[in-house]
C-alpha cells in the first residue's frame, strides 16, 4: 500500500494534498496487494468526502475498477456512505456499472440494508445513462470505462468462450 493509499484511506486531506501538489504519488495508482484498489476507492469505503473530491480534483478517475469490478461507488454503497456517492454521482462519475458478478452499487446497497443509498441510486442510475446519452450526442467525452479492467474481462470471456460472469458462477 503507497503513502498516498494509507492517507487516503485515514482521511489526512493535508498529507493527500502536499503528496499530490508535489507530484509525489499517481491518484489513479492500483494496489495490487489489495485486489488493485486505488486511493479513491479506499477514501470511498471509509466515507471520506473531502477526500474523494481532492483525489478526484488531483485526476483519480473513479471508473477504475478493482480485481472483482467495484468502482469506488460499490466501496461507497457497501459502506453506506451516501455523501461519497453524491459526490461522485454529482461529477458525473460512473455509479452504474456492474461488477464481475452482475451486481450495480444499487445492489450491493440493498444487500448491506443501506436503503437511504439505495433509494438514492436507484434514481441516479437513470440520470447516468440520460447524461451519457446527451453527452454522446453532443460529442462530449465521459470518463466511465476502465480500460484495463474492460480488457481484462474481455480475455477470460474470449478463453471460456462464455460470458465472464457465467463462469463466475459455476
Amino acid at each position: 500500500m503507497s503513502e498516498l493509499h494509507q492517507a487516503a484511506a485515514a482521511g489526512d486531506c493535508d498529507q493527500v494534498e502536499e503528496l499530490l501538489r508535489e507530484n509525489k504519488c499517481n491518484p489513479n495508482q492500483k494496489d495490487i496487494d489489495w485486489y488493485s484498489k486505488t486511493p479513491l476507492h479506499w477514501a470511498a469505503a471509509k466515507g471520506h468526502t473531502e477526500m474523494a473530491r481532492i483525489l478526484i480534483k488531483h485526476g483519480a478517475r473513479p471508473c477504475l475498477r478493482t480485481e472483482y469490478g467495484w468502482t469506488p461507488a460499490h466501496f461507497a454503497a457497501e459502506s453506506g456512505r451516501l455523501a461519497v456517492l453524491r459526490l461522485l454521482h454529482s461529477l458525473h462519475a460512473p455509479i452504474d456499472k456492474e461488477d464481475c458478478c452482475g451486481d450495480k452499487p444499487a445492489r450491493i446497497a440493498e444487500i448491506y440494508g443501506h436503503q437511504d443509498c439505495v433509494r438514492f441510486l436507484k434514481k441516479a442510475e437513470i440520470e447516468c445513462e440520460v447524461y451519457r446519452k446527451l453527452a454522446a450526442r453532443e460529442g462530449v467525452s465521459v470518463d466511465d470505462t476502465d480500460e484495463e479492467w474492460q480488457g481484462r474481462r474481455q480475455r477470460a470471456q474470449d478463453r471460456h468462450g462464455k460470458d465472464y460472469k457465467a463462469v463466475r458462477a459455476v
